[in-house]
C-alpha cells in the first residue's frame, strides 16, 4: 500500500485520509453510538441497521451534543447524525458542525423513513381522539390525518410521543413513529406505513474518532471540503478534472465562509471504483484548491426499509 493510502489527514490536509472499516456486519461492531433523540427513533433504527442490532445508543438532545460525544473515545465508540432527506434536503446546520469536528465518516446508512400509527394494545380507531408527535411526522401523513376528526399535537420527538403513550396507558391517544419505537414500547400499529410520500429516505452519516477509523480497500465513496480562489472559473477548473479522473461527483453543496467577502467552501462527496482512482483526483485538485479537507473514505450506504 503507498504512503498517500496509509497515512492519517491531518488538520493542516494532507492529501492522505485515514478510511472506513466499519461497515456493518464485516468488522468489528462498535458498542456505544451517540444518536439524536430518543430510544425508538429513526436514528436508532439507522444505528442497527450498521451495527447490527446489539448496539447500545446514547442519546443526546442535540446534533452538537451527538458530535461532542461521539468525539470523546472514553465516553463512545462514535455516533449516528442525519446529514440529508430526500424530500426536505440538506441538513446545513449539520454540514456545519461536521466542519467544525474532528470526527471521520466512516459509513452511511440510507434509511426509508417509514410513518405507523401506534396505539395501546386494544385500542382502536374508533377510540383515537388526538395524535401526537414531532410536526415533520405529522405534515408527512396529513393525507391520511385529514381524513380524520383527530386533534394532531405536535411534540418533540416521534419516539418520544411512543413512550408517553406507553407510560401514560391512554386510551385515546396515539402516536406516529417507527415501528422499533412500537417494540420496544409495546404499542400495537393499527395504521403501517401512513406517510404521504413513499419514497421518503435520509441519509445518515456513521462519525468515529480518527483513531477508530481503519483503512478498507474496497471503499468506494469520500466526502471531502475545499474552497477556490475568487478567480473566473476556478471552481469550473476543479470539477473538471474531477470528471476527466472518472469520478462521480453524488453531492455538491456550497457554504459561505464567516468574514469573507461572498466566498464560498464547497463539501463534495465523490464515488469512484478504486482508492488508487480517488487519491490520483484528491492529487490534482490539491493544487487548484484551498484547506482540502478529507471527511472520511468508506463504503457507498445501503438502503433499508
Amino acid at each position: 500500500m503507498s504512503n498517500i493510502k496509509s497515512a492519517k489527514l491531518t488538520e493542516t490536509n494532507s492529501v492522505a485520509a485515514t478510511t472506513n472499516g466499519s461497515q456493518h456486519k464485516s468488522s468489528p461492531k462498535p458498542s456505544l453510538i451517540a444518536i439524536q433523540g430518543f430510544e425508538g427513533s429513526f436514528h436508532q433504527v439507522a444505528a442497527r441497521h450498521f451495527f447490527g442490532n446489539n448496539v447500545e445508543v446514547i442519546c443526546c438532545n442535540t446534533f452538537k451534543e451527538v458530535i461532542k460525544t461521539a468525539s470523546g473515545k472514553k465516553q463512545s465508540d462514535g455516533g449516528m447524525m442525519a446529514i440529508e432527506n430526500s424530500i426536505a434536503g440538506s441538513i446545513l446546520p449539520n454540514y456545519n458542525l461536521l466542519k467544525k469536528s474532528k470526527l471521520k465518516i466512516t459509513g452511511e446508512v440510507y434509511l426509508h423513513i417509514r410513518q405507523n400509527l401506534m396505539v395501546n394494545p386494544g385500542v382502536t380507531l374508533e377510540d383515537i381522539k388526538e395524535v401526537h408527535s414531532h410536526p415533520m411526522a405529522l405534515q408527512q401523513c396529513l393525507e391520511f390525518l385529514d381524513k380524520q376528526n383527530w386533534k394532531l399535537v405536535e411534540t418533540e420527538d416521534t419516539a418520544l410521543s411512543a413512550k408517553h403513550l406507553h407510560q401514560h396507558k391512554s386510551k385515546h391517544i396515539a402516536a406516529i413513529a417507527s415501528e422499533l419505537a412500537a417494540q420496544l414500547f409495546e404499542l400495537d400499529i393499527i395504521g403501517p406505513d401512513i406517510h404521504t410520500q413513499s419514497n421518503n429516505y435520509t441519509r445518515f452519516l456513521v462519525l468515529q474518532h480518527e483513531d477508530l477509523a481503519e483503512v478498507i480497500e474496497n471503499a468506494n465513496k469520500a466526502s471531502v471540503n475545499f474552497h477556490t480562489d475568487h478567480s473566473r472559473g476556478s471552481l469550473a477548473k476543479v470539477l473538471t478534472q474531477i470528471a476527466e479522473g472518472g469520478i462521480n461527483l453524488s453531492k455538491l453543496q456550497s457554504f459561505p465562509i464567516p468574514g469573507s467577502d461572498f466566498r464560498y467552501s464547497f463539501h463534495a462527496d465523490m464515488e469512484f471504483d478504486s482508492l488508487d482512482q480517488f487519491y490520483s483526483v484528491i492529487r490534482d485538485i490539491k493544487k487548484t484548491t484551498e484547506d482540502l479537507k478529507i471527511y472520511g473514505v468508506y463504503k457507498k450506504g445501503e438502503h433499508f426499509s
